[in-house]
């Protein structure tokens, strides 16, 4: 079985994610949406809450030949992957700037479980800008994210900043 663990925060999910997770889907058998429990970020959203909405999200896309799952995790990628009997760790790239960020990342991983190995696929340069952290921003500041973050994860974002009931 070719399993991996796409980790992240996703702190909002936003259609970037969607789209790495899309492009993944016809190279592995089984693919766990890794939920960082990372409480040093101040998140908008509990890791429940996360873990919860892409549960909700992923039966929308089509992954008929790939199982998809959610889980949340504390603690090193590498150890996790490990613990789920990954044999990879995908990561999305957006800019150059991302690629020197995961290369070292990708690196240290090595270094601690060197039978698994990080994928690395680009996201679809319609997405290429888009970061959770930016999303935040643009949403908190009054700005349109429609498009860029599925619609449940922005009617969340408008629930918790009490802009609907």
């Amino acid at each position: 079985m070719r399993r991996a663990i796409f980790p992240g925060s996703f702190d909002p999910l936003t259609n970037g994610h969607l789209d790495v997770i899309k492009r993944s889907l016809p190279l592995f058998d089984e693919i766990i949406i890794a939920v960082l429990n990372n409480p040093e970020k101040n998140p908008m959203f509990s890791v429940e809450e996360r873990v919860e909405m892409i549960g909700q999200i992923i039966p929308s896309l089509d992954h008929s030949e790939c199982k998809l799952s959610v889980r949340s995790f504390s603690g090193l990628t590498a150890e996790f992957a490990k613990q789920c009997n990954a044999k990879a760790i995908i990561r999305g790239i957006r800019a150059v700037a991302d690629y020197e960020y995961e290369l070292r990342m990708a690196l240290m991983n090595r270094r601690l479980e060197p039978e698994i190995e990080t994928v690395f696929l680009m996201a679809d340069e319609e997405f290429s800008y888009v970061s959770s952290t930016l999303m935040k921003q643009v949403f908190l500041l009054g700005g349109r994210v429609d498009g860029l973050i599925p619609e449940l994860v922005e009617t969340r974002m408008r629930q918790k900043l009490g802009q609907i009931s």
